[in-house]
């Protein structure tokens, strides 16, 4: 297979993907606070890089959304489990007492921090340089020696990560081998999948094609997906409300906050509750989102809020969980602001329609 023409401003695109990338990953939820923004310098590597390559690895391929959502699990097993490894850590963030422990792993936060990176340090990222990029959508942003450099970035990134923050918040602390052979087999079988198994996408080029008008989105005909029937797609606003529920529900469900000391205020085996509960909301989500997508009636409108409202649902989650102080609080506030403010300009100067994979 031809790698496809690296198009003209693709290294900006990289650029912006790579900066991006840690601020929603990491900023936008309120780790760390503005007041010790600097801590960033050290995510960067790590999660700009790492974005990057799996964005140039799937574009190569010419794979799709289910691509790059598998990689970005792989990413999350690599920083979670294999640098952090807080997945399998007895004491790092006291996430262990959150849920039992299932195989030497922390169960809630492994269910809720391996999705979040898919989402919050992969797609969402990508999703929105596509929109900032909509020329280089379909293609790769990097010749073969940018993808060099990005993979190596990841991995000093990493290296990074493991002898300063993680030997600083979790010192002494090394996964057993079991579990970290367990981690590069997932990792592995994640990148097999997404890069060998799934098919490539139909079209090698962008769609130019012109946009629906908002009646005809409306008016999309209902779509099936694994033979089930799904409505039409919503208007761009009312995906932008799911969007916040869900980016809010998700957290809110597996991650203790308001003093609670395990997910959704519950004490003892009552954790299974809300952990099976945030299970049902990604897979209904991902369902239905599937289903709009498949159909004639999504728009990059469509695409823009409900990122938008995933990363608003995201951050006032963040201003009220993680921020501790008052000062915090508002700061985060006003990033979220800030952030709002930035989507609105990207939807105003984005194209109509978006290619769905």
């Amino acid at each position: 297979m031809n790698t496809p023409a690296i198009p003209k401003g693709g290294r900006r695109a990289a650029l912006l993907l790579a900066v991006i990338t840690p601020v929603i990953a990491e900023l936008t939820l309120g780790n760390p606070p503005l007041s010790q923004i600097w801590l960033m310098l050290l995510w960067i590597p790590i999660y700009g890089a790492g974005t990057v390559l799996i964005r140039e690895l799937v574009r190569r391929r010419r794979g799709g959304w289910p691509s790059i959502l598998l990689l970005g699990l792989a990413y999350g097993i690599v920083e979670e489990g294999l640098v952090l490894q807080a997945l399998s850590s007895p004491t790092m963030y006291g996430v262990a007492g959150w849920a039992p422990r299932f195989l030497g792993l922390n169960s809630a936060y492994t269910e809720l921090n391996l999705p979040y990176h898919a989402v919050f340090s992969v797609a969402l990222p990508i999703l929105l340089a596509d929109l900032a990029f909509p020329s280089l959508r379909d293609r790769p942003y990097l010749k073969r020696t940018g993808v060099v450099v990005a993979g190596v970035v990841f991995v000093l990134g990493g290296l990074l990560l493991r002898v300063t923050v993680a030997t600083s918040i979790d010192p002494g602390y090394q996964a057993p081998v079991a579990v970290l052979a367990g981690c590069v087999a997932a990792v592995v079988l994640l990148a097999v999948v997404a890069l060998r198994v799934l098919p490539p996408t139909a079209t090698d080029a962008p769609a130019t094609s012109a946009a629906p008008t908002a009646r005809e989105a409306s008016a999309a005909s209902p779509s099936t997906v694994d033979g089930m029937r799904v409505g039409a797609v919503p208007g761009p606003w009312v995906v932008g409300i799911f969007g916040v529920l869900v980016g809010f529900g998700y957290l809110a469900l597996l991650f203790p906050f308001g003093g609670a000391a395990q997910p959704a205020f519950t004490h003892g085996g009552w954790v299974a509750v809300p952990m099976l509960g945030a299970a049902v909301v990604a897979v209904l989500a991902g369902w239905l989102v599937r289903g709009w997508t498949a159909s004639g009636g999504w728009t990059d409108r469509h695409s823009l809020c409900l990122a938008g409202g995933a990363l608003v649902g995201h951050t006032a989650f963040g201003v009220v969980a993680n921020a501790a102080t008052l000062a915090d609080k508002l700061e985060l506030s006003a990033l979220g602001l800030v952030m709002v403010g930035l989507l609105a300009l990207l939807g105003r100067r984005s194209p109509a329609s978006m290619p769905t994979r």
